[in-house]
C-alpha cells in the first residue's frame, strides 16, 4: 500500500498535465481556459486557494484572470518594477517561497508580503516563456497541511509552462488582433482618401467642360448602380464606381475649344476628341490602381457590340464586361442631360434608344439592369432612389415610363433583343 501510494500520485499528477495540456490546446475562451488550467493545478496537488494574473507589458501590470479561495473573485492588478521583472524571468518557472533564500525570490517577496498574507498565498510561480514574463501563478498551501516536496514543485514547474505558453498565444492573438485592426483602419483611410481623389481628379475633368459639369461623377454612381443590379461583390462595385468616375481623363489631352464647342463638331474635331479613350488608358495604365479594369474601361467604353465603335472596332465578348457598364452609364447620363447643342431627352425617348440599341451599341444584360434599378425605384422597392435623385422627380412620369422599362426588361430577359454583334 505505501509503495503503491508514490506510483497512484505520480500517475494522478501525469492525468492532470494530461488534462492541462488539452485544455491550454482547444479552448477558446481565455478566462474559461484560465479557470479550468488553476482548478487543475489545485486538484492535482490538493490545494485550497490558487490565483493567476496575465501580465501587461506595456503597463507593467499583473491582471489576475482567475482565482479560487483566496477571497476575492479578481484582485485588484499588481504593479511590477522593471527590477521585479527581470527577477521574475530570471527565476523562470521556479516556484518561490516566503523562507525562500535566493535573493530576487527574497525581494519579491518582502515588497508584496501584505498582498501574498492577504491572498494566504504560500507559493508564488514566475509564468515565462522564452525568456519574456507573460503572468504570474499564486498558490496557497496544501489542504493537508504538508510542505511543497521536490516532486510537487516539479509538477508545479511544469504545469506552469503549460499555462505560460497559454497565456503567451492568447497575448500573441490580441496583438495580432490589434494589430490587423489598426491596419484595418489604415486601409479603410487610405481607400476613403483614395476616392476622394478619384471624386476630386473627376470633378477636375468635368471642369474642362462647362456644359457636364458633374458628368464623370454621374457615370460612376450610375456604374455602381448596374454593377450592384448585378450581383457584383461590394470590392468588385467600388472598382467600377471608380471606372466610371475616371472614364473620361483623357478629355485633359483634348483642346477645350473643341470640347466646349456649342455645336456640332466638324470631322476633323471629331477624331480629335476620339482620342480621348486611347489617352486615358495611357494615362491610368501605369498606375497600380486597386481594382485592375479601370483603365481598359477607359479605353473601350465607346466601342460597341457590333464593332462599330473606337478605338479597337471589338465586338461583344472582346470588349471587357466593366467597360459595357460604363458605355451604357455614359450614354445613359448623356441622354438625360443637356448638352450645348441638344436638350436632353425625354425619357420615353431615352427608353426608345435603348430598346434600339441593345445588342448593337449596347450589351443587353447591362441595359436591362439600369432599367431593373430604375424601375424598382419607381415602384418603391428600394429605399433609396439614386438614379431618380440624379435624374429628378419631375422628370420621370410613372405611368409612362414603368410599363416601358418592364417590356424592355422582359425583352432582353426572353433573348428578343440579343446580341447583333457584326450586323450593320
Amino acid at each position: 500500500m505505501e509503495q503503491g501510494a508514490p506510483l497512484q500520485k505520480l500517475l494522478h499528477s501525469f492525468g492532470a498535465l494530461a488534462d492541462l495540456g488539452q485544455e491550454i490546446a482547444e479552448s477558446s475562451d481565455f478566462q474559461e481556459k484560465m479557470r479550468t488550467a488553476l482548478h487543475l493545478v489545485q486538484g492535482s496537488l490538493g490545494l485550497m486557494r490558487g490565483a493567476l494574473a496575465e501580465f501587461d507589458a506595456e503597463r507593467r501590470e499583473l491582471n489576475f484572470v482567475a482565482a479560487r479561495g483566496v477571497g476575492a473573485e479578481n484582485p485588484a492588478p499588481l504593479a511590477l518594477s522593471p527590477e521585479e521583472v527581470s527577477d521574475l524571468i530570471r527565476l523562470g518557472t521556479r516556484g518561490l517561497t516566503k523562507d525562500d533564500e535566493n535573493p530576487a525570490a527574497a525581494r519579491f517577496v518582502e515588497r508584496h508580503e501584505a498582498l501574498l498574507d492577504a491572498l494566504r498565498v504560500d507559493m508564488v510561480v514566475p509564468l515565462v516563456v522564452r525568456e519574456k514574463l507573460v503572468g504570474l501563478m499564486l498558490l496557497g498551501g496544501k489542504a493537508t497541511g504538508e510542505s511543497f516536496t521536490a516532486e510537487d514543485r516539479e509538477v508545479i514547474s511544469t504545469m506552469a509552462r503549460h499555462i505560460a505558453v497559454g497565456m503567451q498565444e492568447h497575448n500573441l492573438f490580441v496583438e495580432l488582433s490589434r494589430r490587423a485592426e489598426e491596419n484595418r483602419q489604415l486601409y479603410d483611410e487610405m481607400r476613403v482618401i483614395y476616392h476622394d481623389t478619384v471624386r476630386a481628379f473627376a470633378a477636375a475633368i468635368d471642369c474642362k467642360d462647362k456644359y457636364t459639369q458633374g458628368h464623370s461623377e454621374r457615370v460612376g454612381r450610375y456604374s455602381e448602380i448596374i454593377a450592384r443590379e448585378m450581383g457584383w461583390s461590394d470590392d468588385e462595385v467600388e472598382g467600377i464606381a471608380v471606372a466610371g468616375y475616371l472614364h473620361d481623363v483623357g478629355k485633359l489631352v483634348v483642346e477645350r475649344d473643341i470640347i466646349n464647342a456649342p455645336y456640332k463638331i466638324d470631322a476633323k474635331q471629331s477624331s480629335e476628341l476620339n482620342r480621348h479613350p486611347a489617352a486615358g488608358y495611357e494615362i491610368l495604365a501605369p498606375i497600380n490602381h486597386p481594382y485592375a479594369d479601370i483603365p481598359l474601361s477607359a479605353r473601350y467604353h465607346h466601342e460597341r457590340i457590333d464593332g462599330r465603335g473606337y478605338p479597337e472596332g471589338l465586338k461583344g465578348d472582346e470588349i471587357p464586361l466593366a467597360a459595357k457598364i460604363v458605355s451604357v452609364a455614359d450614354a445613359f447620363d448623356a441622354m438625360t442631360t443637356d448638352r450645348p447643342y441638344k436638350r436632353r431627352r425625354d425619357l420615353v425617348s431615352v427608353i426608345d434608344d435603348l430598346r434600339r440599341n441593345s445588342g448593337k451599341q449596347f450589351a443587353p444584360e447591362v441595359v436591362a439592369c439600369i432599367c431593373r434599378a430604375l424601375l424598382k425605384e419607381i415602384n418603391g422597392d428600394t429605399r433609396q432612389p439614386r438614379i431618380i435623385r440624379m435624374l429628378g422627380r419631375d422628370y420621370v412620369e410613372r405611368e409612362q415610363v414603368a410599363p416601358l422599362l418592364q417590356s424592355l426588361i422582359e425583352d432582353i430577359e426572353s433573348g428578343t433583343l440579343s446580341a447583333t454583334a457584326g450586323n450593320s
